[in-house]
């Protein structure tokens, strides 16, 4: 036995007789079995994430989320007035709503057919997707005051690269995927694709590719993020298919594609882009948000008017909420908190906000016509990858 152990037993020993002297019967042995309790080892350590060159470090190999916990807000934003920002594709303009009050603060006109409130991946700026009228208005997300349009065919959905160096235009009546500066939004490349209808993506835990959404013609595509290039592309097995909204889920080993169509969730091997298999939620399934804790994803069932909660662990869906009065829930994001999740009423002209503990109504706001792609900002996160708010 080496000399440390011995010195370290004949402690424990003497500690154990002290016990002994001041206490009988039961209570010795009590106190006996706390003192040879043996130690808990060590957790394995994680095994660090290889990532795409230039792309911030994942900071939990096992959550792709660990920093979006309840308002841990990056210091770029942590003084940004909180809202909620509505694009109204049929009226052209965003509502400007403040979630605590529940009051629409201002109504910014726009470009033609706003789609969606895109957070940039520096979190300064708020991108509004005027898809008809192939523009994005620039909103200050400081001073809540648009900035000058910029110039951008069908951006239908904007979403930004890991390491920040390309914005990605779903152009979806193109047919294209558009990589250009971030800032300025000058083409840098653009890669044809045969799919119809690009749509959502989400990125792999460590930023080296994407998977996009093709609502059109059914299908999903894989692409190389660094060499900015189609490497994978399938038809899902569904007749009439639609897939909408992407999202990893937090361990980084399946992609989840809601499915209008389908009414549920694909759920993908990113990795070996096998065939998926569908996990039933409910009519139109649309909307994926995952929960501030990394636990669960709130599902939108925009054509039944319901919300399905999944829990990530199970590999199940565990709850459904019915909105009072039914709806048409979209797209939307978490608050800060965790505590509300907000979706658009698409074709009712008004919004949700719902307690994402019971799933209570806890407000329902008019708006203009066809809202959409709504973002709450700020949320947590280093840095967006774009849509309605995917933070990492």
């Amino acid at each position: 036995m080496h000399r440390h152990l011995v010195k370290s037993a004949l402690v424990a020993g003497a500690a154990l007789a002290v016990l002994a002297a001041c206490g009988t019967g039961s209570g010795e042995r009590t106190s006996e079995a706390r003192g040879t309790k043996a130690a808990v080892p060590a957790p394995p350590e994680k095994k660090p994430v290889k990532g795409l060159p230039g792309m911030p470090p994942v900071l939990d190999p096992e959550d792709v989320y660990a920093a979006d916990r309840p308002n841990m807000l990056s210091p770029v934003v942590k003084d940004f007035p909180s809202r909620v920002y509505v694009p109204n594709t049929e009226s052209d303009t965003v509502t400007v709503i403040d979630p605590k009050t529940y009051e629409i603060t201002e109504t910014i006109p726009v470009g033609r057919q706003p789609q969606h409130v895109v957070p940039s991946w520096d979190l300064k700026t708020l991108w509004v997707n005027n898809n008809r009228g192939h523009t994005l208005t620039p909103i200050d997300p400081k001073t809540g005051k648009a900035g000058k349009e910029v110039e951008v065919h069908d951006p239908y959905n904007l979403y930004f690269t890991p390491n920040g160096r390309y914005a990605v235009v779903m152009a979806s009546l193109d047919r294209e995927l558009v990589f250009r500066d971030p800032h300025t939004m000058e083409v840098r490349k653009t890669v044809p694709v045969s799919c119809y209808g690009v749509n959502h993506a989400d990125f792999s835990l460590d930023g080296r590719y994407f998977i996009v959404s093709c609502e059109f013609s059914g299908e999903l595509l894989k692409v190389d993020t660094e060499k900015m290039k189609v490497v994978g592309q399938q038809r899902l097995p569904f007749e009439g298919a639609m897939p909408q909204d992407v999202k990893i889920s937090p361990d980084g080993k399946k992609f989840y594609i809601a499915d209008m169509m389908a009414h549920g969730m694909w759920v993908l091997d990113g990795d070996r882009f096998t065939e998926p298999t569908l996990t039933p939620t409910g009519k139109g399934c649309h909307g994926l948000y995952v929960s501030r804790d990394s636990r669960e994803m709130y599902v939108s069932n925009r054509g039944e008017g319901t919300i399905s909660v999944f829990d990530f662990t199970q590999g199940r869906l565990t709850k459904k909420w019915d909105l009072p009065d039914g709806g048409s829930p979209d797209m939307g994001g978490v608050s800060a908190d965790g505590k509300v999740l907000w979706l658009s009423g698409r074709y009712d002209a008004e919004v949700y906000a719902i307690d994402t503990r019971t799933g209570t109504q806890l407000a329902r706001i008019p708006v203009g016509s066809g809202p959409h792609g709504l973002a709450v900002y700020p949320q947590p996160g280093r840095y967006s990858l774009g849509h309605t708010g995917v933070f990492r």
